[in-house]
């Protein structure tokens, strides 16, 4: 049978025929990320489609229908509900509240100033302690923070960037005062700075030095903390700066080869490191863009860690990694509409294979989650996994025309992309030229235009328009708990050995100002309870301030 042949005809015929009900059926069907979708898919638009070479088997080379044999069928994803506000305190009570609910692994978001390095006593941390995230100044805040949580039991993920080698050596320092051996913690630290440049602006060093950085966690991590996941590159950042699906990817990719590249310069092996890399990606609202985008990102980080950089074991090439829904899409507008959409978005990322899940709230336009709206949110993942059989099946979408195709044409968009930025001399070079954050800058206006116009509809802001009620029981952080915050750093700073904070201040200094390992340094610094905000003044004063990066 001529399948091209028949599906002209058809196409043909539907039109007309669709054309007298509807005049603007002559309007092109795009994805959000602007890519045509086609009328209908037949084995035609699969041409050249290789299946040993693209699709395989679950848990095999190139990983594109998931990372293990039998995914959700042997273990459900992990349910992570991005949480931390007000105080290691409260944002403990939190944590405590969301396991009994049946949260399977925490995930922690810290304060602005606890990313940027800086004590919630300095000046520039007013106004801004406890407001995005929970802030941890020393030791002591971390062992409030995870007060009565068995490290032995409870994987973390971090959500910290330029502070991560000492929020890791915090974490570290808790499990040993717990009887936990480094060799036995799981979880992830994002540790991922190049996004920063690119998406997102909570760096404080230079890109160079942070490498260094980097690099000085995976080698520490490749020795002392084998199960430890040492950077969860992320495409989270740069879609919710307003990407497209195939910039996601590249530009994720491309850090991650920058980041593998970082590595192997420094002497370690490819295969001792590479499989403790982790992602974070968005989930967008196209449902089938956004299920092949991931299955595009896995085949595609396969090829790169087998032909680029000569992996040999099958877990360097394998692409794990966490998903968010996307934030920006909630609307302050009608925001129960806010649940639906986190369900459609959550269940792209388990229908394309994601290995831990985060779900939004319906309040985040207006604040931090309540703990209402955030069981609700949790509730969704797991509605998922137990009521209706997503799960019951690996890759159920492996083999439709439609996502096939999808999928390849990601993978080749986000190709050319890679393509170019290795022609700029690498992810760190185009950086510096201002390539990633001009596309950004362009996606972001393109999409916002079509959504001011009208051609992208958001239901609620500009279509299907009505009154709602306001929005009631929005959790507010008393800003008595930030002064509370910062008399407890000032208390720690009278109580402790300041003879011994200046000592392993000082051999930091000497490290840092030299080429050796910065993890075993810091982890001495905070234990002795040097502040975060004295260790990053430490390597101000060897490293310098990043300047903002201009682009024009």
């Amino acid at each position: 049978m001529d399948t091209s042949k028949n599906k002209r005809e058809w196409q043909e015929k539907t039109l007309k025929a669709s054309l007298k009900r509807a005049p603007e059926r002559e309007e092109r069907f795009l994805t959000n990320s602007g890519l045509e979708i086609d009328d209908l898919y037949t084995p035609d638009d699969l041409q050249g489609f290789d299946y040993v070479q693209k699709l395989g088997f679950s848990g095999e080379y190139p990983f594109t229908r998931g990372v293990q044999p039998t995914m959700y069928r042997g273990r459900v994803w992990t349910m992570r509900q991005y949480a931390g506000f007000a105080s290691a305190e409260e944002s403990n009570k939190r944590y405590h509240y969301l396991l009994e609910q049946g949260q399977t692994g925490l995930s922690v978001a810290f304060d602005l100033p606890t990313q940027i390095g800086y004590d919630s006593d300095h000046p520039k941390a007013q106004g801004e302690v406890g407001k995005v995230g929970v802030p941890i100044s020393s030791l002591e805040d971390m062992e409030t923070l995870f007060k009565g949580i068995p490290f032995d039991k409870v994987s973390t993920s971090m959500t910290i960037n330029s502070t991560a080698p000492i929020l890791l050596a915090m974490y570290i320092a808790v499990g040993k005062k717990q009887g936990v051996d480094p060799s036995k913690l799981d979880g992830t630290i994002q540790n991922d700075l190049l996004k920063e440049y690119i998406a997102r602006g909570t760096y404080i060093f230079p890109p160079r030095p942070s490498m260094r950085l980097i690099t000085d966690i995976f080698s520490y991590c490749t020795e002392k903390l084998p199960r430890w996941n040492t950077i969860s590159i992320s495409g989270y950042h740069i879609r919710e700066a307003g990407s497209t699906a195939p910039q996601e990817v590249a530009f994720t990719l491309a850090n991650g080869m920058a980041y593998v590249q970082a590595a192997i310069d420094i002497g370690l092996d490819v295969d001792k490191f590479a499989g403790r890399l982790s992602f974070f990606f968005a989930a967008h609202s196209n449902l089938f863009e956004e299920v092949a985008k991931f299955r595009a990102a896995r085949r595609l980080w396969a090829k790169i860690m087998n032909e680029r950089f000569r992996a040999k074991d099958p877990r360097s090439m394998m692409l794990r990694f966490h998903t968010q829904t996307c934030g920006h899409t909630l609307t302050a507008q009608q925001p129960d509409n806010n649940i639906i959409r986190t369900a459609m978005q959550a269940l792209s990322a388990v229908l394309g294979g994601t290995q831990s899940l985060h779900t939004n709230s319906r309040d985040e336009a207006y604040a931090t989650p309540s703990a209402e709206a955030v069981t609700i949110a949790l509730r969704t993942q797991q509605l998922l996994a137990y009521e209706n059989g997503v799960g019951d099946c690996v890759d159920p979408f492996g083999g439709s025309y439609y996502v096939e195709h999808l999928t390849d044409v990601l993978q080749a968009e986000a190709e050319k992309y890679i393509e170019k930025i290795d022609q700029l001399g690498g992810a760190l070079a185009a950086i510096e030229h201002g390539f990633q954050q001009r596309e950004i800058q362009e996606s972001s206006y393109r999409a916002q235009k079509d959504i001011e116009s009208g051609r992208r509809t958001v239901v609620g802001v500009n279509k299907f328009v009505s009154p709602y009620p306001p929005i009631t029981g929005l959790l507010k952080v008393n800003p008595v708990e930030a002064e509370k915050q910062k008399q407890r750093v000032i208390a720690l700073k009278a109580k402790r050995d300041k003879k011994k904070v200046t000592q392993v201040l000082n051999n930091l200094k000497e490290v840092a100002s030299g080429k050796g390992n910065t993890m075993p340094v810091v982890i001495e610094c905070v234990e002795s309870y040097a502040t975060l905000g004295e260790i990053c003044d430490v390597l101000r004063s060897v490293f310098g301030e990043q300047q903002e990066f201009l682009v024009f």
